[in-house]
């Protein structure tokens, strides 16, 4: 195995402190994990990649109840403090939920010899989710750190995921720990 981690959309924005944003609460309690599973990526030599929503004024997905928020340019689209990337990480801006879609990560993945892609974030539902499978589509194995992503509710999360548990194309999609993950791999 020859992962790359992805950490999707861990920004200022989508983890802002109020009781109108369900994200918040579980969004921060994955930090201390992403911590961990950064310092160790890092140690080993795993590329780390931060998929970060990058939205323009007046976008398409913005017509529906999405509020407005990580737009291109402004403090919020950022990754937040706790996860600071560092000098060799990547930065990919992305329109889009998946970190795919219209951007290069296919191509630089490609060029870093990784051959499976570790999925974290928010929010499971949608963005590391869609992520995931379209790592899949681009024939990339794909690991789900559960306890590195988060959704509005732990239930919720924990419904999605085992949507996937035991999977048609398991072992290409696994669901697993940061624990199980950072033994499993040299």
């Amino acid at each position: 195995m020859r992962p790359a981690i992805i950490v999707v959309d861990m920004l200022k924005d989508n983890l802002k402190e109020s009781s109108r944003n369900p994200y918040y609460q579980e969004g921060k309690e994955i930090i201390p994990n992403l911590q961990k599973l950064l310092q160790e990526s890092r140690r080993r030599g795993f590329p780390v990649v931060f998929a970060c929503d990058s939205f323009l004024e007046g976008d398409f997905i913005f017509k529906g109840r999405m509020k407005v928020h990580s737009l291109r340019g402004t403090e919020g689209a950022e990754v937040v403090d706790e996860l600071r990337p560092e000098a060799s990480d990547i930065i990919l801006p992305k329109r889009r939920f998946s970190a795919f879609f219209k951007t290069d990560l296919d191509q630089t993945l490609r060029t870093l010899g990784v051959d499976t892609i570790v999925v974290t974030g928010v929010t499971v539902e949608v963005c590391v989710l869609v992520t995931a499978m379209d790592g899949l589509s681009h024939d990339f194995s794909v690991v789900l750190l559960e306890d590195c992503s988060a959704s509005r509710s732990k239930e919720f999360q924990r419904s999605c995921l085992n949507l996937y548990r035991d999977f048609a194309l398991f072992p290409l999609l696994r669901i697993m720990t940061l624990d199980t993950f950072l033994k499993e791999v040299p």
